[in-house]
Order: structure tokens, then sequence, then C-alpha cells
């Protein structure tokens, strides 16, 4: 264990290397700042690996009238399309409709509906839901997306799988998200802008010093100390925000953080066709049902209280239980544990607003600014994926009084590493690599663009064959990957390859999976010899 002291000054310090803190890290240094960022584990390894895989307006919140949320939401949808076309794509959604569907949840829409319509207790009439999706197809002025249509499901194969008392469906527009990939091309992108990425880096104390924080973090696999000093601290900790606040800067603050953890579970394949269902609840919640990896389906999300982020969520076998039952009233075959092949949990971090339950409580985020002494404090509470450029767009535009010779918003249009091409262009970019590379199957190729874009072919080299790629770990992954992932990506262990960069580990087995974690551990040896003898020479 060492002790390393440095006089160096950084204009701003971020802690948390989720969206948030990797999409401030991002903006901030291609504003010209100087930018570190420390997360205490991977990067995404907490809420942002463990969302449903949407970005979308969030139709739902539009019966809480948080409609400026919805509104930029729906605006940033595309704004991301176009930054991102290999990690994010355009979907359709299905939201079977039946006049006797009644749930016993409450909202503000269903209560001002039960004072004027008694006789509607506890459904949500077509009209209304109509009046919702017309809001939905117009606040944020589409261009890409197509707008809503209805389905005859006695007649369009999305009813098929659905039981036979849903005869209508209305179809409208959201997107998926690769979300952990996200987080790393943010990082990658901010490191390439200047920022100073350190993984498996806590922060251990942080307190002003006149005009600028003092910084201690510890390397987690050394237990190495080190210290810098910041004009600005950013904390980004996801569902650590206010142990942040409170232990390691030892402040006082009244606002608070909700912990909700969302739980999901993802089975075998439950119907051929790529769009995604939207299912309402007895209860007033909604879940998706959405095609997962070719040959999976993703069933998710619960909304329950998680009292302590240092507990590890997990899908209890109750949430699983739950999500079984609920789509079960949609699917004519029931839902069953044995189809379950894998279940994720994550804590949302949402603002205290003191809402009754945790489905009601505020998505929209809070960034709240704290410089009565010095150096300026930014918390950041709440937010989601969707939000995340306007949300770090917010946070500069609150610091940008400290850093007056920092530039203006620039990353709208910007592409994402890998993300310079046509929003429709993965078809012909993956025919490319086929023809380019023979010996990928077309589900190879394609998964390496949908991972990598453009930058595929900068992991395949001059490769003329698989096995000049490196060794093989299974399911397509290659050390020529992991490789990419390890000296681009801020890769350390198995676990960051086969669940985040990609999800590779619904396909391998356990063997595979500790052989390729042999591998990259050898890996890290080598190179750390490697540098300590160019150091020495």
């Amino acid at each position: 264990m060492s002790q390393t002291s440095t006089d160096r000054i950084v204009d701003l310090f971020v802690i948390g290397g989720g969206i948030n803190g990797c999409g401030i890290a991002r903006d901030a240094a291609g504003r010209g700042l100087t930018v570190e960022l420390a997360e205490m584990n991977d990067l995404a390894s907490a809420t942002s690996s463990a969302s449903t895989k949407l970005f979308h307006g969030g139709l739902r919140y539009l019966e809480y009238f948080e409609i400026r949320l919805v509104r930029e939401a729906l605006i940033e949808r595309e704004t991301l399309l176009r930054a991102m076309p290999h990690i994010s794509w355009p979907m359709r959604f299905v939201l079977p409709y039946h006049k006797d569907m009644r749930f016993e949840g409450e909202t503000p829409t269903s209560r001002i509906l039960n004072l004027v319509m008694p006789w509607m207790k506890g459904r949500r009439p077509a009209w209304l839901i109509r009046l919702g999706l017309f809001m939905y197809d117009h606040l944020g002025g589409r261009k890409i997306l197509p707008g809503t249509t209805t389905l005859d499901l006695a007649h369009a194969p999305e009813g098929r799988p659905l039981k036979d008392k849903f005869t209508r469906a209305y179809e409208y527009s959201d997107c998926w998200i690769e979300d952990s990939r996200l987080v790393v091309l943010n990082a990658r992108d901010a490191a390439a802008r200047g920022a100073v990425i350190r993984t498996r880096t806590k922060v251990q104390s942080a307190e002003r010093i006149g005009d600028l924080w003092q910084i201690t973090l510890v390397d987690q696999d050394s237990g190495d100390h080190s210290t810098l000093r910041a004009r600005g601290l950013v904390n980004a900790a996801g569902p650590w925000v206010k142990d942040v606040i409170s232990g390691t800067l030892r402040l006082n603050s009244s606002e608070g953080v909700r912990l909700v953890r969302g739980s999901h579970i993802v089975t075998k394949r439950l119907f051929e066709h790529d769009k995604c269902y939207f299912f309402q609840g007895t209860d007033g919640r909604i879940i998706f049902a959405i095609p997962y990896e070719s040959d999976f389906t993703l069933i998710g999300t619960t909304d329950a209280e998680h009292t302590d982020a240092s507990q590890k969520p997990e899908c209890t076998p109750q949430e699983a239980e739950y999500l079984c039952r609920f789509a079960s009233e949609y699917f004519k075959v029931p839902v069953t544990r044995d189809d379950i092949v894998w279940t994720y949990s994550g804590v949302r971090p949402l603002y205290d607003d003191g809402a009754k339950s945790a489905t009601a409580a505020t998505r929209d985020y809070v960034l709240s600014l704290e410089q009565a002494e010095g150096a300026p404090l930014l918390n950041v509470f709440g937010g989601k994926i969707t939000t995340y450029r306007k949300l770090a767009e917010a946070a500069l535009a609150k610091l940008g009084p400290h850093f007056p010779d920092a530039e203006g918003d620039w990353t709208a249009g910007v592409p994402l590493p890998g993300g310079d091409f046509a929003v429709d262009g993965v078809v012909a970019l993956a025919e490319s690599l086929e023809r380019g590379y023979p010996f990928l199957s077309k589900a190879w190729a394609r998964r390496l663009v949908r991972a990598y874009g453009t930058e595929a072919v900068d992991i395949l080299g001059e490769a003329r064959e698989a096995s000049a790629l490196g060794p093989d770990f299974g399911a397509t992954l290659t050390g020529a990957e992991v490789r990419w992932q390890m000296h681009r990506e801020f890769a350390r262990e198995a676990a960051d390859v086969i669940w985040r960069r990609t999800r590779l580990g619904l396909r391998m087995s356990a063997e595979q999976i500790a052989a390729l974690d042999r591998w990259m551990q050898q890996e890290r040896h080598d190179r750390r010899d490697s540098d300590a003898g160019a150091a020495k020479g």
C-alpha cells in the first residue's frame, strides 16, 4: 500500500461511473474543462446496467402530469437515435386493450376520473388511452418514429400469443438502448477528450480547503491512496448519493433519495415478432414484455422500496412470481418460473418528493448546487437514461458561473464512438462486415455491429480466419474483442465483459466464463509487466 500526493488540480471531479456521471464527464471534457471521474466498481455496475433497456418518453408519466419530463424525453429519443444508431433502435409497442380491464391503483388522473365518472372506477377508458397516445405522438415533434396505429388482434400476428379476449390494441413508438454500453461509450468519449476515468477507485474523503476540493482516492485493487484537488465536485453516485453527502463529504442536507428496486426476469422466447408488449396490471402498474438478445424475452419491472444502498438488489422469488402472474394475465400460455433463465435487479435513486408509493415517486431529475463556502458541489438526484444528455447539459449550466471559460452546449447530434453512420444503416454495415470477413456468421456480424458500430473493423483488424482473433471463449467472444474491451473500454473481469459490455453470459457455460476470467487475469499481469519494463527502459 502506498500514499501519493499530488499538486494536480482539475476543473471538475465526478463521483460515480453510471450514466449521469459519465455523461457529465463527457460533456464537461468537450467544453474544454479538465475532468477526472472515479467509480468504486466497474462502469455501469449498478443502476445503469439494470434498466428495462428502453429510452422512452414514459407514457405512464402522463397520468402523473409530468408533462415537462415526458416532452423532454420524447424530444431526446430522436437526438439519441442519431448519435448512437449501433446501440439504439426504434421499437414498436403494442398496448392491448379490453373494456373490462380494471385496476386498483391510484394516480392523479384516476382520482379526477373517479370524481367525474364514478361508474368508470378502476378503468382506463379507451378515449383516455387515445388522448395519452395523441399527446405522446405530438409533444416531442417526431420526425423519425412512426405514430400510433390501431391493431385488430384477432387477425394481426401480434394477437396470436395473447388471450382471445384481447381483440384490440394500440401500437406506438419508443426505442431500445443497450444501457451499459451507453455508459461505456460516454466514458470512452470523455477519455478521448482528455478526461481521466478511474474504475474500481473509491473516493475515501473530500473536503473544501480554500477555493478547492481536496479529494483522497483509494485503489480498490491495490489499496494505494492518492490525493488531488478540484475546482468543482459532482456527486453522481446514484443510490449512494446521500451516503456520499453525509459520509464521504461529511455535510448536512435536507434533501433525500428514495431507493426503489426494479426487478426483471428473462425467459425463453415467448413470441416470434420483434415488437414489445405494454401490459396494464390490476394494481395500476405496467410491465413490458420485450424481445431480448434474439432468443429470449425480457419482462419487467417491479417497483419496491429498497432501504439500504449497500445491500445488493436481487429479484426476490415474490417479485419473479409477480411478473410471471402479471404476464400470464395476457399470454395464452402461462409464464412460469420454469421459463426463467436469468433475473436481474437494480436500484433507482429517485428524488424523495414525499410520494405515497414507489410507483408514484417522480422520475424527474433534481440538481442541487451547494456553493455557500468556496468550491461548488453539485448533487445529482434521480434521472433516467433517456434524459441523461439533457441532465448533463443542465449540470454544466448550473456550474457554468464557476467556469466562465468553458465552451457552450455541444453534445446534441455528436455521435458516440462507432455511431458515425445512418440511423437505418445497421443492416448495410453488418453485410459489409460479412463481405470483409467471410468467416463471420450473419448473427456474429450483426452482434459486433450492434455493439461497436463502425469500430467493429478495428477489432477484427486484418484477420482472415477466426483463429487469428485469439482464444475462442464461446458464443462468438474472442480474445481480440476482450482485449478491445480491456484496453479501450475499462473492462477488468469476466463479469465486466459478459454482463455489461455484452450479454453473452446468457449463452456461456460456467467453465467458459472461468476460462475467460483466468485469461483476463493473465492478460492484465502481462500488461503490467510490459508497462513496468517500458518504464525502466
